[in-house]
């Protein structure tokens, strides 16, 4: 969420934003919401400061002036509960409009309406060149019995799955390894629930509009989350942290669930793009300060980088355009990983920098050396998703038997072993 005298004397840039972005919403909606409530509330502080007055000298009065008096006094009491109610109405249709408005993108960010005008920055390793026919990461599982996935199928439906074997062991590897490094990082692991309350998305920005991509628990009012961000978000909301106490670091360690809803016919099968999956989510927050956030913006990319190279899998680095990179976010690099069996690169991180947009709407506020209370800054990358990296790492890391070798960092899980 923007602050509201920011969207008043910035409404150029305010309208811009909306245009790249791709939100279907009118400014001046939202600027005659303002108006509209700031005059009932003139309005309700007029009214009450008339029945204030009425109580002056009142005692003092002859009987007949204090029952008019009284009448007027009455009458006024009534309006005044029809003016909170539409001071209440007023700040309720604004408040719905405000959650709609998106953030500021960064001067460097592409401008585009997809993810069709991304930029890519840089490349980093080489993929592959087998030297015998190679196998998709499907295959490779059914191969070795590592997986379950037609089976699973008729249980639970379609994008789910099932390892078994080396590769559950392996997928267990992967989340205490990247664990472990972020915990040496200064990253303090934490583990949370995936369900949540309505409150918790709205405080994410993953509601309003992203409602069909969440599974919902109707009866508990509750809704299953897609990140360890929307429980990470709002765990310090109302509170007033101390700036010496910033920046906090979490490493995010969830369950997650997502419906899929706007792929319909993509990945459906594999290990790609699951309905349930698990994710360690690097989580920072840190002082308002736009320096501030652009390093560590750099650090949790580099972090990710250096969880990819530590894996030996190739990979780019793309900026996201304006159009992609969600209402929220002032700037968004991905990370795309080679997928041998696709000839090309698919997203397996994403790193945002959404400045104090979501800390507005989750009341997550610290009070500076100086003794002012600020809206704080929020960051978030993963730190490593699986089963979604599997895929390349089984795929770049196969050999012409069918098997996988194992990454040097993740031998130690297997007893030494270089092979899966």
């Amino acid at each position: 969420m923007l602050d509201l005298d920011f969207i008043r004397r910035h409404a150029d840039r305010v309208r811009l934003a909306i245009a790249q972005k791709g939100v279907a919403l009118d400014l001046d909606e939202v600027l005659c919401l303002d108006a509209n409530l700031r005059s009932a509330r003139s309005r309700l502080d007029a009214l009450r400061a008339e029945k204030n007055s009425l109580s002056e000298g009142y005692a003092a009065l002859p009987l007949e002036s204090r029952a008019e008096r009284g009448r007027r006094s009455g009458a006024l009491s009534i309006e005044i509960r029809a003016a909170e109610l539409n001071v209440d109405a007023a700040a309720q249709a604004l408040q719905q409009r405000l959650l709609l408005v998106p953030n500021i993108p960064w001067e460097g960010a592409p401008v585009g309406p997809n993810d069709t005008t991304n930029i890519v920055l840089r490349q980093e390793g080489v993929p592959p060149a087998f030297s015998f026919p190679s196998r998709d990461h499907i295959e490779l599982v059914e191969r070795n019995g590592w997986a379950d996935l037609s089976r699973i199928a008729r249980i639970a439906g379609s994008r789910t799955y099932c390892l078994k074997g080396r590769l559950a062991l392996l997928e267990q590897a992967l989340l205490f390894h990247v664990s472990g490094r972020m915990a040496a990082l200064g990253f303090a692991p934490i583990a949370v629930p995936a369900i949540a309350r309505e409150r918790a998305f709205i405080n994410t920005g993953h509601y309003p509009g992203g409602q069909d991509e969440a599974f919902q628990l109707p009866r508990d009012g509750l809704f299953l989350a897609g990140t360890a961000e929307v429980a990470l978000t709002s765990l310090h909301s109302g509170e007033i942290l101390h700036e010496r106490d910033l920046p906090i670091l979490y490493a995010g360690i969830s369950p997650c669930f997502r419906r899929e809803a706007g792929s319909a016919g993509r990945d459906v099968r594999g290990l790609m793009r699951v309905h349930q999956f698990y994710k360690v989510e690097q989580y920072v927050i840190c002082r308002a300060d736009v320096e501030e956030s652009a390093l560590w913006h750099a650090r949790l990319l580099a972090n990710a980088e250096a969880v990819l190279r530590e894996l030996q899998l190739p990979y780019q680095v793309v900026e996201c355009s304006t159009g992609d990179m969600g209402p929220g976010k002032v700037r968004q690099n991905d990370l795309e990983t080679w997928i041998p069996s696709l000839g090309r690169y698919r997203e397996t991180h994403s790193c945002s920098t959404l400045h104090d947009w979501q800390a507005r709407r989750a009341r997550l506020r610290y009070r500076d050396r100086r003794g002012k209370v600020r809206f704080a800054h929020t960051l978030n990358n993963t730190a490593v998703a699986t089963p979604r990296i599997l895929v390349p790492l089984l795929e770049n890391h196969q050999t012409t038997d069918g098997g996988v070798m194992l990454p040097a960092c993740l031998r130690a899980y297997f007893g030494g072993d270089l092979r899966l």
